[in-house]
């Protein structure tokens, strides 16, 4: 399963410059960060990006398919920086690391990402599921293969289930996300790191 990614059918898209759409999206993530889905002005998002509010209508069909296209292009972005995180090592145990600490730093940087999953949440109830779910279930199988093999090598509790294993680091992290972003956390992000690892890999008992 690939992950799901913000691709308009209308020609226009095709033909128009490449760079164009980066910018409105970049403006649009901005301003639905700082004034939420209902405070967003169209008109605002032009002035940021440097185009006529006609431009955005080019792109996108409506302010609610603009923020689908923010929130979407977040997700791309984090995923991106957590799957090159974990490739530059070969180490599975390393690749597990590599790839929470570049998940916990890409929300520190951008903090508007966690606005908009926030108000995807609280204004498209209607959703079935929300776009950050879709993308961690899209991208979760090369971790299912990894955490298998250590399983079948010993490595890893084959007692238990793989999909169990992904869900509590998953909801592990995606936790802490939120933490850090609500409440000023007295640890730092390595600190952070460093406890979470310690968590799934030694546990808590003594």
């Amino acid at each position: 399963m690939s992950a799901p990614s913000y691709s308009p059918q209308d020609a226009r898209w095709r033909r128009l410059p490449e760079e164009r759409p980066h910018q409105i999206l970049e403006a649009a993530i901005a301003e639905f960060g700082e004034h939420g889905i209902g405070g967003a002005r169209l008109e605002r998002i032009a002035s940021r990006a440097g185009v006529s509010k006609g431009t955005i209508y080019l792109y996108f069909a409506s302010k609610e398919e603009l923020f689908y296209a923010c929130v979407d292009h977040g997700m791309r972005s984090m995923q991106t920086r957590v799957a090159s995180a974990a490739a530059t090592t070969d180490d599975p145990f390393e690749k597990i690391s590599r790839a929470i600490r570049a998940y916990l730093q890409f929300f520190a940087d951008h903090p508007e990402h966690v606005e908009l999953l926030i108000q995807e949440r609280a204004s498209f109830k209607h959703r079935p599921e929300p776009t950050y779910f879709q993308y961690r279930k899209a991208m979760r199988g090369p971790w299912r293969t990894m955490y298998a093999e250590l399983m079948e090598r010993g490595q890893l509790r084959s007692d238990l289930p793989v999909e169990r294993l992904l869900d509590t680091i998953g909801c592990l992290v995606y936790g802490t996300m939120f933490t850090n972003h609500f409440a000023a956390s007295s640890a730092t992000l390595d600190e952070q790191h460093r406890a979470i690892l310690e968590m799934i890999m030694r546990g808590m008992l003594s």
